[in-house]
C-alpha cells in the first residue's frame, strides 16, 4: 500500500503579461481557490513557479507610483518608487512583495509564501 500525495504545481510564464494579471493568478493558486475542495482555513499545498518576471509588462504610470513602508518608530516612514524597488532588489522581490499583499494577512500567509518561487 503506497500513498502517493499529488501537490499541484502551477508554473506562469510572466513574460510580455501584465503585473496584475500575472498576480492575480499566483494568488488564486496559492489560496486554493481553484480547487473544489476550497477552505479558507486550510493551506493547500500547491506549489506556484513564476518565470521570466523580469520581461512584465509594467506600464511606465505604475513604475512612478510611489510605494510606502512605515516601520513603526517615529520617523521610520519611508518611500520608493517601484522602478528604484526593481533596481535595487529585483523584479522578483516586486512580484512577491505583491502576492504576500494580496494574500490573508493571518497565521497562514508565510506558509503559503513559502511555495512560490519567482525567477528573473
Amino acid at each position: 500500500m503506497s500513498t502517493q500525495t499529488d501537490t499541484p504545481t502551477y508554473t506562469i510564464d510572466a513574460s510580455g503579461r501584465r503585473l496584475g494579471d500575472v498576480l492575480t493568478e499566483a494568488a488564486r493558486y496559492l489560496l486554493g481557490k481553484n480547487d473544489p475542495q476550497f477552505a479558507r482555513h486550510i493551506a493547500t499545498p500547491a506549489t506556484v513557479t513564476i518565470t521570466n518576471a523580469s520581461k512584465l509588462d509594467i506600464p511606465e504610470r505604475k513604475k512612478r507610483e510611489i510605494y510606502q513602508r512605515y516601520s513603526g518608530y517615529p520617523g521610520g516612514r519611508k518611500e520608493e518608487t517601484l522602478q528604484h524597488l526593481a533596481d535595487r532588489m529585483g523584479h522578483a522581490e516586486i512580484v512577491r512583495r505583491s502576492i504576500a499583499g494580496m494574500l490573508p494577512k493571518n497565521r497562514l500567509q508565510k506558509v503559503r509564501l513559502k511555495n512560490l518561487t519567482v525567477t528573473d
